[in-house]
């Protein structure tokens, strides 16, 4: 069995990773300074599990980096849901001066909201749990809602849009193609405020007018209807923006939209690429012109072949966004939103 570190632990802090997260973690904890602590994972019979660190983390600032997400054909959503709660209670229990969970991509967000009677709350309940393992903070990437993500938590909720990755990206990219006119789309009135803080974002970095238009739908029982574009799209460059694309049909009624109001191509950004079965297959066939996501979810390989993606890499991101977190500094600096 292999033996815990002991003796006093340096100043430096620590960093892990739980779930299939440990190449982000280990670029993570360079861009912060940390050093990247090690754990021990024991799987028994009928499911059950135990997880402790094996690095010494009394009196240190510990950061976990959490991958919770599902895989088509692996681990469920709720297998490491709850590894990630044993083990961020493990490392408090264990004497941590300080504990953030850095979460990429949040799952059970999206139901914030009860639209049908004695609907469940799952948003709440998950972030319920989180608490409970006695973190001080958790960081998050492009949450579903802002609001409902910041209202759901009683302890300090941290959100990091990933507007500015974006922005930086088609901006560089824009450069070959400057006559083009860029309109930056949400594909539905809820994420007008993400589709504005784009564009306003990607305009200070053109230097320019950047457009904006919103599609107004409305899902029922899994099902999208409406389709109207708001706003002007005639031969431009449209930039539908989401924070996750999971079946895709959201994005194909958009895409629709935009491209039967007049637009020359377009493209899409999103935070956390779900991609069930059959949503490469409608991006690829709307002529999706390309595909800005970040690596919160890590994708199938045949992805990148099938489609013309840009990852824009999280680990300096969160590594300074940690840097900041355990220096007193401030977030709005890093993400220049809300200064």
């Amino acid at each position: 069995m292999p033996a815990i570190a002991v003796g006093p632990p340096p100043a430096v802090p620590l960093l892990f990773a739980v779930g299939p997260a440990e190449a982000l973690a280990a670029a993570v904890a360079a861009a912060a300074g940390a050093e990247l602590g090690r754990h021990e994972l024991r799987e028994f019979e009928r499911g059950e599990h135990k997880l402790r660190p094996l690095t010494n983390v009394r009196a240190r600032d510990v950061a976990i980096v959490h991958a919770v997400h599902g895989d088509l054909d692996g681990a469920s959503v709720n297998d490491r849901l709850l590894q990630a709660w044993f083990f961020a209670a493990a490392v408090r229990d264990a004497g941590a001066r300080s504990l953030t969970l850095a979460v990429p991509y949040l799952p059970y967000a999206r139901k914030d909201r009860r639209t049908k009677s004695q609907d469940p709350l799952g948003a709440r309940y998950v972030a319920q749990h989180f608490e409970a393992t006695g973190a001080d903070r958790i960081l998050v990437v492009e949450p579903h809602a802002l609001a409902a993500f910041e209202n759901a938590f009683r302890i300090e909720a941290l959100a990091l849009p990933f507007a500015p990755l974006v922005a930086a990206a088609v901006a560089a990219e824009h450069a070959d193609d400057a006559d083009a006119r860029i309109v930056v789309v949400s594909p539905d009135v809820g994420g007008t405020k993400r589709a504005q803080q784009l564009r306003e974002l990607l305009a200070a970095r053109l230097h320019g007018e950047v457009g904006f238009a919103f599609v107004d739908k409305e899902r029922s029982r899994g099902r999208v209807r409406g389709g109207e574009l708001v706003g002007e799209a005639a031969g431009a460059h449209c930039l539908l923006v989401d924070d996750l694309v999971a079946s895709g049909g959201t994005i194909a009624h958009a895409a629709a939209a935009v491209l039967a109001a007049g637009a020359r191509r377009w493209s899409l950004a999103i935070a956390h690429a779900l991609f069930l079965p059959g949503a490469i297959e409608m991006l690829v066939t709307s002529e999706c012109h390309r595909v800005y996501l970040t690596d919160s979810v890590p994708l199938e390989s045949d992805v990148g072949r099938a489609l013309p993606t840009r990852t824009l890499a999280l680990a300096p991101y969160l590594g300074g966004a940690l840097r900041a977190i355990w220096s007193g500094g401030s977030l709005a600096e890093l993400t220049g939103i809300g200064e």
